[in-house]
């Protein structure tokens, strides 16, 4: 694990650094966007979908910043709320005080379970399974609810005691993983475990640094989500974690790159529009901030024209002055011929 803790340790650094350039504004901005994807993707990996501007609206809400009245549901507004808390009370060590909060959030609105906020005490086995009625696989079954008191509070002290001023202290990764493992093979709660596990790997991550740093954890699991299943899987039928300590690295370090790049990503949006202050009229500048709604990857295949004209209500002449302004004064880059013509930001200049 060694050279994976060091690239961690060195993309922390750029990423702390990186963040230092960013204006209060944009430093705002990044936070809502880290903590409404992380928490959009860690419901999406458990097959929940929530709508991205309820989330983001109860996130700003949550942090004090200025946010429409969009209104959330239960669990929109209990992910953002899980979200917001981690980012506060990442330097904090773990408790179950702290772990029956975040499930009261998770699982905000449900009226089908019987322990909210504690531990399970179900006598049915945990189990994790697929397959139709009759036919079905059992991938994991977690120790009984009699158990689950004991193992946990074996589980709280020894993160605890790994933490950086902890009696045994764990580098980020390793101790992140390990985290991350051992809590899902206690499967503590009735529903919500992982979305709370993955929430404990980003904490032990951010305490390794001393500071709040939310990376992309649950992003890059859904992207990967069918392998990251298939690890869990491998390793809780075992009790040597070096192949999952492999994977888990892998994934942590692509989370890292994607917080990189968004960093990166914004400076970049600043520069641009600073750039072109004054330059651009209303409809080109509503079309720019669409764009850059969308993201590092900006629209799939690109910006069209009637996605402009859609955007922005123009007509099909004023759409195509339009982006031919913007092409020529270095805000799109322009790939393809007529219909086909697809634009992107020109982030490259600046």
């Amino acid at each position: 694990m060694a050279a994976a803790e060091e690239q961690f340790l060195v993309g922390a650094g750029v990423v702390i650094g990186t963040a230092k350039h960013l204006g209060e504004n944009e430093r705002n901005q990044l936070l809502v966007e880290a903590m409404s994807g992380e928490a959009l993707t860690t419901s999406e990996i458990e097959g929940e979908i929530l709508n991205r501007a309820s989330v983001q609206s109860s996130v700003q809400r949550q942090l004090g910043l200025v946010a429409d009245k969009r209104r959330a549901t239960p669990a929109e507004q209990g992910i953002a709320e899980m979200m917001v808390d981690l980012f506060r009370s990442s330097a904090e060590p773990v408790s179950n005080e702290l772990l029956f909060r975040w499930h009261r959030m998770v699982v905000a609105g449900r009226n089908d379970l019987g322990n909210i906020g504690s531990y399970r005490t179900g006598k049915e086995p945990m189990q994790v399974i697929s397959g139709r009625i009759g036919a079905q696989k059992v991938h994991f079954e977690a120790p009984p609810s009699k158990r689950v008191p004991s193992e946990m509070k074996r589980f709280i002290a020894w993160f605890n005691q790994t933490m950086p001023q902890g009696a045994e202290p764990l580098s980020a990764i390793t101790r992140a993983g390990i985290a991350h493992l051992y809590f899902e093979s206690i499967h503590p709660f009735e529903d919500g475990n992982g979305r709370i596990g993955r929430a404990v790997a980003e904490k032990a991550m951010a305490q390794s640094f001393g500071q709040p740093l939310l990376v992309a954890l649950a992003t890059t699991i859904l992207a990967h989500q069918k392998s990251y299943y298939e690890a869990l899987e491998r390793a809780n039928k075992r009790v040597d974690v070096n192949e999952w300590l492999t994977w888990f690295a892998d994934i942590a370090l692509e989370a890292q790159r994607r917080t990189i790049t968004q960093v990166e990503f914004l400076i970049a949006k600043t520069k641009l529009l600073d750039r072109l202050r004054d330059r651009i009229n209303d409809r080109q500048q509503k079309a720019l901030l669409r764009i850059f709604r969308e993201g590092p990857d900006g629209f799939k295949g690109g910006l069209s024209a009637g996605n402009y004209s859609t955007i922005t209500g123009a007509s099909p002449a004023t759409t195509t002055r339009d982006l031919s302004d913007l092409t020529e004064k270095g805000a799109l880059v322009r790939t393809g011929e007529r219909k086909h013509a697809r634009y992107a930001l020109n982030l490259a200049r600046d």
